[in-house]
């Protein structure tokens, strides 16, 4: 009997330590950074691509996760919250855009520091932002100015 306990106390403690070792790789994969952060807002005309749960990077580097997204009732602008690791002191005239990480690549919130001597504070919303770039949008302008440009050369070859 006293054989039969010291094996389920072995299993016991190797369970436990699989789900220690298991709970530290999902805090340090998904960069959960806990009490050493502070929340900002940023307001977009657009937010497309984000997400909450998305990732918020200086430099291209990670810096924090976005943590909602709602549309403002009155402006009808998006308002996103985000985190950012407190050791990462933005100034107040930092900006902010939804960048995109390649062609096809997924959204995330990038921020650029900028140059006063002011940091930003908890709760504090980043005035400067950008919305994405609608690819469509541009390829259809290019196409048209090109259509645009044939017509007028046309017109200009006939006088």
């Amino acid at each position: 009997m006293e054989k039969g306990r010291t094996f389920e106390t072995v299993v016991g403690f190797l369970v436990l330590f699989v789900a220690v070792a298991f709970f530290n790789y999902v805090y340090t994969k998904t960069g959960w950074q806990g009490l050493d952060t502070y929340t900002l807002t940023a307001r977009f005309d657009k937010a497309d691509g984000l997400s909450e749960g998305g990732d918020v990077k200086v430099s291209g580097i990670k810096v924090g996760k976005i943590i909602s997204m709602k549309v403002d009732a009155s402006s009808f602008f998006a308002v996103v919250k985000f985190y950012v690791s407190k050791d990462i002191k933005l100034p107040k005239d930092s900006s902010a855009n939804v960048a995109s990480d390649g062609l096809f690549g997924g959204k995330y919130l990038s921020l650029t520091p900028g140059g006063e001597d002011e940091f930003l504070q908890e709760g504090d919303e980043i005035e400067n932002t950008t919305g994405p770039i609608n690819l469509e949008s541009l390829i259809g302008k290019f196409m048209f100015s090109q259509d645009k440009d044939k017509k007028e050369e046309k017109e200009a070859a006939k006088e």
